[in-house]
């Protein structure tokens, strides 16, 4: 072995791969089914254990308690295809599976992700089939088939072959007829937990035609059957067509019903005599390579009549009808997905009553949490993987915000704004709005989550922001905006002017909101002198105290001792908007909290009370805003010494928010042209 193909080698994990490529004789499987029943778990039951295998967490929403399943974080891959922010939607679907993995009825269904494009219908299927795929690697997920071996002088029950794998990953234990099955699980003591094993269904037609054969060669002694089956370990994997199909629709011309179900193959009739002798039958169609596992049909609802036959008898009665042969049993997960066009058709078309009966529409709206919608694209815009531009603060926010105020519906109560419902959802709180306020506000928006924008239009058009040269190091909010707005006269999926002119107004309501955002920071960047808030708030907290005990202050430069300085105090505590009537109070609880820190042996710091510190942060901003001459930078006639205190207030906002160089003038640029308008915060 050469010097680099070793070290390569020395990667390999032998004691893995002999696990995961486990053979034996079925005398040696049921020693295995004995140590560990659940290798004979039904499909929805390896499903159901595979996700809370990964974990769940409780959390508690709006006096309502939520399980977060863990799985959909999608840990195995570091979060690739994390889905954020439809806990509920998700926790209904573990409940299908739990109710179908118990046997309640729900594994005789079609299990229907429907709702708006873009909504993670496709993704919460691929993370189901990529789970399942991995789990069966696992010694927890472990699940086994079987191939006949035979002799020279027994090929021609073969077709000349030694070895004949299953076609359809059969569970080894079908393999003991029907009639004996009970009892002798009960012989065996086969149980899982204090429940006996069970195993339903038969052989597909290839298996049970070769058992058949076998048997009448032994003259029915089934124990020399079973010397000629070999059980292995079964590995699911999409890839390779084992236990995971996906289905496609396609032209009607160029697809017929055997790519669910399996093919004649021509080759082999020669050998057999007959096309329809199942051992010249490929099971290859989807529904045959997919039993043990999962089946996903994409676009469920565009299929061809004639696959939803096959659909129907798959779901009720767990069976599939190849050509020429009898009804197969299978086992496994049917999941499809739809959006709502396709839907609507559903429940106008009374041909397909049966369909409908048949299965258990699970709802995935768009996420209605703005930090739940901001995750989305911060898995795909991070300094990662964003190279040569800088994402300036706010910029990802905003494009979420918008997003997500497309998809509420207005709040029926008229003294609450679309902005403020979002906060409510998004958990801040709002005067006079209570938890059970924003339960009800839920409640009575019936469709929301179900129309608005779609995460790709968003993403594009972020995209578009970072390609384009309008910026030489970094994308601001207005840009990505603008992009948004741009794009909304092309915007294939909206159709109705009304909509349009909505969005358009949703985006001059974010631009004021950003607008807000910006004028807090700079004003926090101009007031973040560290030494004259402390000088600040030392002085009031002096006048606070003289007042409170009815004493004089002295004046530091004079040495005279004078009364309370009251316009001092009251310039302060406006900016909280604490009213006359109330001044008293509020210095009396500024008192008190400095004497209870006092008999704590702690002294008191300006920041450890968020209200004062706000009110200490506006009052140092409006005395010094004049002395900056941030609007000096609109007339681009600046001084020197404005100059050095601007730079000042631009390296505050790289160091304290994130800024780049550019981005931090370009806020600085902004909020001046606002001052210059007289358009200042109060």
């Amino acid at each position: 072995m050469g010097q680099w193909t070793s070290q390569i080698a020395e990667l390999q994990n032998y004691q893995e791969y002999a696990d995961l490529h486990w053979s034996g004789t079925f005398e040696e499987y049921l020693d295995v089914v004995r140590n560990n029943p659940r290798v004979t778990r039904t499909a929805y039951q390896r499903a159901y254990d595979m996700i809370l295998k990964a974990g769940t967490e409780e959390l508690v929403d709006n006096k309502k308690r939520i399980v977060h399943y863990t799985f959909f974080d999608d840990p195995q891959n570091n979060g690739r295809d994390a889905v954020f922010g439809l806990e509920i939607p998700l926790m209904r679907l573990v409940s299908v599976f739990k109710s179908a993995a118990m046997g309640y009825g729900t594994e005789k269904r079609v299990i229907l992700l429907h709702g708006p494009v873009g909504s993670s219908k496709s993704t919460i299927a691929r993370l189901l089939k990529r789970g399942i795929e991995a789990y069966s690697r696992t010694a927890d997920g472990a699940l086994y088939t079987f191939e006949w071996t035979v002799p020279d002088e027994l090929k021609h029950i073969t077709g000349g072959e030694s070895v004949f794998v299953s076609p359809m990953h059969e569970e080894p234990l079908r393999l003991i007829p029907q009639e004996w099955r009970a009892e002798a699980f009960k012989r065996l003591e086969l149980k899982h937990g204090n429940d006996p094993v069970r195993i339903d269904g038969e052989l597909d037609p290839a298996s049970r035609l070769i058992f058949k054969y076998l048997m009448e060669h032994y003259k029915g002694d089934w124990s020399r059957v079973v010397q000629h089956v070999r059980v292995k370990r079964l590995l699911l994997s999409e890839k390779d067509r084992v236990g995971i199909g996906t289905f496609q629709p396609k032209d009607e011309k160029n697809q017929d019903s055997t790519e669910l179900t399996g093919d004649i193959n021509y080759r082999k009739i020669a050998a057999f005599g007959s096309d329809s002798d199942p051992r010249a039958f490929n099971f290859d169609g989807e529904f045959n390579i997919a039993n043990r596992g999962i089946i996903e049909f994409i676009e469920v609802l565009k299929l061809d009549v004639a696959f939803l036959y096959d659909l129907l008898g798959a779901s009720q009665e767990r069976k599939i009808k190849p050509k020429k042969f009898p009804q197969t049993d299978i086992d496994e997960v049917i999941i499809g997905h739809t959006n709502e066009a396709e839907y609507k058709k559903l429940l106008n078309n009374e041909f397909m009553e049966a369909l409908r009966d048949r299965t258990i529409k699970v709802d995935i709206p768009y996420i209605t949490k703005l930090k739940d919608e901001v995750k989305i694209y911060k898995k795909d815009f991070n300094a990662q993987k964003v190279r040569g531009k800088h994402i300036a603060p706010h910029t990802i926010e905003m494009a979420a915000m918008w997003a997500v105020l497309t998809r509420l519906e207005q709040p029926k109560k008229h003294d609450l704004a679309l902005l403020q419902k979002l906060k409510l959802y998004d958990g801040k709180s709002l005067p006079g709005y209570t938890q059970d306020n924003v339960k009800e506000l839920r409640k009575e928006s019936e469709r929301e989550g179900m129309d608005g924008i779609s995460p790709r239009y968003v993403q594009d058009k972020i995209s578009n922001a970072l390609v384009s040269e309008r910026s030489a190091t970094s994308i601001n909010p207005f840009m990505v905006l603008n992009e948004l707005e741009s794009g909304l006269k092309q915007h294939s999926l909206i159709t109705n002017e009304e909509i349009r002119k909505r969005y358009r107004d949703i985006l001059a309501v974010v631009k004021q909101e950003y607008e807000e955002i910006v004028k807090n920071e700079v004003q926090r960047a101009i007031s973040a002198d560290e030494d004259a808030i402390k000088r600040l708030s030392a002085n009031y907290i002096d006048n606070v105290k003289a007042y409170t005990q009815k004493e004089r202050v002295k004046n530091p430069y004079t040495g005279q001792d004078e009364d309370p300085d009251e316009r001092l105090m009251r310039a302060i505590e406006e900016k909280i908007d604490i009213p006359e009537s109330r001044k008293d109070d509020f210095r009396r609880e500024i008192m008190n909290y400095i004497g209870a820190l006092a008999v704590e042996g702690k002294q008191f710091q300006y920041n450890t009370n968020e209200r004062l510190h706000r009110a200490l942060e506006q009052k140092l901003f409006e005395d010094q805003k004049d002395s900056i001459k941030l609007t000096s930078l609109v007339s681009n006639v600046i001084d020197k010494e404005t100059q050095e205190k601007i730079e000042v207030v631009k390296q505050r906002m790289i160091r304290n928010f994130g800024y780049n160089d550019e981005s931090a003038s370009d806020v600085l640029n902004y909020v001046a042209s606002i001052f210059a308008r007289g358009d200042v915060k109060r």
